[in-house]
């Protein structure tokens, strides 16, 4: 049986381990290294999908834990679907809820089985396990699915994260039998083992075992330096197969992606550009800009003047410090668009600096411009 993703490879870049590939899924082929809008609740916050469409997004993220407990995954398999339910066409990636049930849901409580908790909504008693996560999924209908882990602190004791890691193992394990539909979806086994290499060696070697048709990597982004992430990244990724994808979870900032592709990553997500956006936070060519500070109370130039997106063409920093500061939604929504199209041009520009060998020079001139080599240099 054919599996229902695979990863082409086009180009590797000679000078790092960057890789321009090819993802191809049920709902179409696209291009990697890729950003992947988050879309928690069947939606990118404010965003239309065929603004989505417009400006370049392939693949877009819910959420499982969120969609089960609203509206429930019964009711969007009626719907035919999340691509349905929810009028996107091309790609869409479902994590599994475990992230959410052990950041969001109280009164945890781990066993072999799985996770009972309470809900963060209105605390009823719930409990999750590898077949129930992957039954969400097989019913929400995505092109991708994440297996059933947990992802434990980065900063946890060793003793913990090795039993956390062989639990996970064995939980991937139990949730690829429980898989009942993979000619159409793909699911995805997640190393985890916070900054410890001998428990990612590990757990990559347990799960490439499996033969998964993808792998992430979980549990980075999660307080750790940048550097620590890198370092993670550097030991991690080659343990994982060249004929498969590989998706770092929950990273968005340009530097990160920048050094995840550098490092061999495919595919990223990250609710970052959004929920900055709604406070009025923008990513632009030249760094981080706020636009609610009170300098930008006469500006009539462009959020960015380098960037063609609609917002950039159409307004001005102080009408979007006006929508932002009087609770606007449109302001949040003009600031979305601008963030989104902001990373998913910065990936098109990465694959461009592959396949033309140059991806180190365009990073030396990027950090360079976007203010990342300054002193103290504010990050997101």
């Amino acid at each position: 049986m054919e599996p229902a993703i695979k990863y082409r490879l086009l180009h590797v870049d000679k000078h790092t381990g960057a890789r321009l590939g090819e993802l191809i899924t049920p709902h179409g082929t696209f291009p990697t290294p890729m950003f992947m809008p988050v879309g928690t609740q069947a939606t990118v916050k404010t965003i239309a999908p065929n603004e989505l469409e417009a400006m370049g997004a392939t693949i877009i993220l819910a959420n499982t834990y969120h969609l089960w407990l609203r509206p429930g995954e019964d009711l969007v398999q009626a719907a035919g679907g999340l691509h349905q339910f929810m009028n996107w066409h091309k790609g869409i990636l479902t994590d599994s809820g475990g992230f959410q049930v052990f950041s969001l849901a109280h009164m945890r409580n781990i066993t072999e089985e799985g996770v009972h908790f309470r809900n963060h909504l209105n605390g009823a008693k719930m409990f999750l396990s590898p077949e129930k996560a992957i039954g969400i999924e097989n019913a929400l209908g995505p092109d991708i699915m994440m297996s059933f882990d947990e992802c434990p602190p980065f900063f946890e004791s060793y003793e913990y994260v090795a039993k956390s890691v062989a639990r996970t193992s064995r939980w991937a394990e139990r949730g690829l039998k429980a898989h009942q539909n993979p000619a159409r979806q793909g699911l995805f086994g997640i190393v985890q083992g916070a900054g410890f290499r001998d428990l990612r060696e590990q757990s990559a070697r347990d799960l490439v075992s499996l033969d998964f048709p993808g792998y992430s990597i979980g549990g980075l982004s999660v307080g750790e330096s940048k550097e620590e992430m890198n370092h993670v990244l550097d030991f991690t990724v080659p343990l994982l197969p060249d004929t498969k994808p590989r998706y770092l979870m929950g990273v968005g900032s340009p530097d990160a992606l920048i050094d995840g592709v550098i490092r061999g990553i495919d595919m990223f997500d990250c609710v970052l550009p959004t929920r900055i956006a709604r406070k009025g936070t923008a990513m632009t060519s030249h760094g981080r800009l706020v636009v609610k500070n009170a300098q930008y109370a006469r500006d009539f130039t462009p959020l960015d003047p380098d960037c063609d997106c609609y917002t950039c063409k159409n307004f001005t920093r102080a009408y979007l410090r006006h929508l932002i500061k009087a609770d606007e939604a449109l302001g949040e929504r003009l600031m979305s668009y601008h963030n989104l199209y902001f990373l998913l041009h910065l990936m098109q520009q990465v694959r461009d600096a592959i396949a033309s060998d140059s991806l180190l020079d365009f990073r030396r001139d990027y950090f360079e411009q976007y203010g990342y080599n300054k002193p103290n240099a504010r990050n997101f």
